[in-house]
């Protein structure tokens, strides 16, 4: 009998790592696919700001492959995963997480690649009652269903509190040398992780995506508020997980540098926005989006001087750069009781 080609949905966390190991176990040709859609946490803020110049400057789906020893195909879904962010259909999670949703999406398009690559079935990380929103008993068939993946998709970590799947059945895998795993707890998936010798992992709790996080959330509803509707390009996924957002009136807002590796990562950024610096002391650099009046701009130079290392100072000279011309503006900063806590995003 020729070997069996399964994928295996590489994530960069414990779980992905530990399900394509415990099929390449029993034989199995296994090889890794990453779905880009912008929204992962790892490789950008970490790569962008001082404070986390030690956390290592890794992709950790192509590092779990590296430790696999297997092929990683990273497949863009940026445009076709908008629909999933804005319009879900199981609706969101606690945050603007379409979780379930997701996964549907992702095992359909694994399912389209492995009828494409004549691959036989699919692997994932999924554990029965890890995620409260797509990881139940009651949702793991709708993912097998929508995504019409059915019994092709095998969860091995949890495949013993499921029903027997295709591979299974067939016998190209042993129901018994996979796992039953339930719950939040992460000590079986470490203590599995020791029995395979892996001690470098990405933090077991960890989820990949900006949308789980309330803060990133917050900004994103933000966006598409000001905007009008719900729609979003990749530069403004990036700008978001980057600097100290502010709104301070309805019609615009700052995004304004936090320390040197920000304000660096902003400059890549200046000539499609109004943007403000500080001449006279160091200070961040700020983004301005939205339209705006000379009252709004004023308001905008005194809140950089805030943020400056004038902030004490009686006037800060800050230059504005807007629509390709440039000028200068002398201002007082703002003191801190004028700044309302409701403006920060």
């Amino acid at each position: 009998m020729s070997q069996r080609k399964a994928v295996a949905l590489i994530s960069g966390g414990l779980d992905s790592l530990l399900a394509a190991r415990v099929i390449m176990e029993q034989g199995v040709h296994v090889e890794g696919i990453n779905f880009f859609t912008g929204f992962c946490v790892e490789g950008h803020t970490h790569a962008i700001r001082n404070q986390d110049q030690a956390k290592p400057k890794r992709n950790n789906a192509l590092w779990v492959a590296e430790q696999l020893g297997i092929k990683l195909h990273i497949v863009d879904i940026i445009e076709e995963y908008k629909d999933v962010v804005i319009n879900p259909k199981h609706g969101y999670g606690a945050n603007l997480n379409p979780c379930l949703d997701c996964k549907v999406f992702m095992v359909g398009k694994a399912r389209e690649w492995i009828e494409a690559h004549g691959f036989d079935f699919i692997i994932t990380g999924e554990v029965i009652g890890q995620r409260p929103k797509s990881q139940r008993a009651d949702t793991m068939p709708v993912v097998a269903h929508e995504s019409g993946a059915e019994d092709l998709l095998l969860r091995p970590l949890c495949a013993k509190n499921l029903p027997e799947t295709l591979p299974e059945r067939e016998g190209w895998v042993e129901r018994e040398r996979l796992y039953d795993f339930s719950g939040r707890s992460r000590k079986p998936q470490m203590a599995l992780a020791q029995q395979f010798g892996f001690e470098d992992y990405a933090q077991p709790a960890g989820g990949c995506c900006f949308l789980t996080d309330r803060q990133y959330s917050t900004k994103l509803a933000d966006l598409w508020q000001a905007r009008g509707e719900r729609r979003y390009e990749l530069d403004d996924i990036m700008l978001l997980k980057v600097g100290r957002h502010i709104r301070p009136r309805s019609n615009f807002k700052l995004i304004i540098g936090r320390d040197e590796g920000e304000n660096n990562f902003l400059e890549g950024y200046r000539k499609q926005f109004t943007h403000l610096r500080s001449t006279s002391h160091k200070g961040p650099l700020v983004l301005l989006d939205g339209e705006v009046d000379d009252a709004d701009l004023e308001l905008a130079a005194r809140l950089l001087g805030r943020f400056s290392q004038g902030r004490d100072a009686a006037e800060v000279e800050v230059e504005i750069n807007r629509n390709g011309e440039s000028s200068i503006r002398r201002v007082r900063p703002l003191p801190p009781d004028e700044i309302r806590q409701d403006w920060y995003l």
